[in-house]
């Protein structure tokens, strides 16, 4: 009895070895991004709700659940390896600090620099994603 298989299942086996490597590679890179999407729908889908619980601002849940759709939308298509999801989050990103940067800057208030900090968080991760894919 052979201690070794004969060279063709060997070379099978390899094969084998370097299409699961290569799989575990790709679902590595697209669970990724799909986990902080949805976290940051949550956050600013809660975060216009309870705006809107506290002040009755309809701008508040208007504009938290717009962006938290936008986050979430992108995560499920991240997460299902469809395309344009990376750049759902990014825009997410973009809208989110476009209307908070510039009341954190100027108001210095938790609440526009809490949201500032969560669309810096999206910016360097979807962004960082979207050049790669470049």
């Amino acid at each position: 009895m052979p201690l070794l298989a004969p060279k063709e299942d060997r070379q099978t086996l390899r094969n084998n070895f370097d299409i699961c490597q290569n799989i575990k590679a790709i679902a590595h890179i697209s669970i990724g991004l799909e986990f902080p999407a949805y976290v940051l729908a949550a956050l600013t889908a809660t975060g216009g709700i309870a705006g809107y619980a506290r002040t009755k601002s309809k701008p508040s849940i208007i504009a938290g659940c717009a962006v938290g759709l936008l986050y979430g939308l992108g995560g499920y298509r991240i997460q299902n390896n469809q395309p344009h999801g990376v750049e759902l989050g990014l825009l997410a990103s973009v809208v989110l600090g476009g209307a908070s940067l510039p009341r954190a800057i100027k108001l210095r208030k938790p609440v526009p620099m809490m949201l500032s900090a969560i669309a810096a968080f999206g910016l360097y991760t979807f962004g960082d994603a979207f050049r790669k894919t470049l």
